[in-house]
């Protein structure tokens, strides 16, 4: 008789968002042992019959609420010691999206005592290797800022060009050159102007784009060097 396999999976959720000048990650307060009470990000086992994709999008509903969100794989974690009950091998899954128009994050479950939006500058130790795979995502998206247009997941469907480079800044911990960057950005022609400004603020109001989706993929058949 074969001997049977003791190594279990889990899933967790590195999920970017961006408001208010800030990027931020989502994260959760532990409700249970080991490291009850600490801030960790969205994860959980792997049920013993559902598939890791399942899995990904089951622990991210029940630990925030959120669904109905696309998550790619971005990494394997499986350092012998890295969970204190036994060998754990985890997934972990990354998303950037837009914070405005979000539901409130709620937990499902007695697992998470809540969940919340946390700035990544300002980010503290986690739970378990956690703050390790925070920064393998952070890299990636630092990587793919660089050539493929993901800062338009996480701008509002209209933005200003300062919220644009604002966004840019964060991710790559950096000032940008104000004219530079607003010149590259404008002369690639996938940023449509629009006849409409902001609202709602006590200083001067900026124009609003959009990112052209269609155009851009006419114009870019690959990758690009964004900055």
């Amino acid at each position: 008789m074969l001997p049977k396999f003791d190594s279990v999976f889990s899933i967790d959720c590195v999920i970017f968002g961006f408001e208010a000048g800030e990027l931020k990650i989502l994260l959760i307060e532990r409700n249970e042992e080991p490291y009850k009470d600490w801030l960790a990000l969205p994860g959980y086992i792997v049920e013993q019959d559902e598939s890791i994709d399942d899995a990904a999008e089951r622990i991210l509903y029940e630990l925030t609420g959120l669904r109905d969100m696309h998550m790619q794989q971005f990494h394997t974690f499986g350092e012998v010691n890295r969970h204190p009950q036994g060998r754990v091998i985890t997934v972990a899954y990354y998303a950037l999206i837009r914070i405005n128009g979000q539901k409130e994050l709620r937990p499902v479950t007695q697992y998470a005592k809540k969940a919340f939006w946390h700035p990544v500058s300002e980010l503290p130790k986690l739970a378990f290797d956690h703050s390790e795979i925070f920064k393998t995502g952070f890299n990636k998206i630092k990587r793919r800022l660089h050539y493929q247009p993901i800062a338009f997941e996480l701008l509002p469907e209209k933005f200003t060009l300062t919220q644009l480079q604002s966004l840019y800044e964060a991710v790559l911990d950096k000032k940008l050159d104000k004219r530079n960057f607003r010149k590259k950005m404008l002369s690639y022609g996938f940023l449509k102007e629009l006849d409409e400004k902001q609202k709602g603020v006590s200083y001067r109001a900026a124009k609003l784009y959009k990112f052209d989706k269609r155009k851009y993929g006419k114009i870019f058949q690959g990758e690009m060097n964004l900055v």
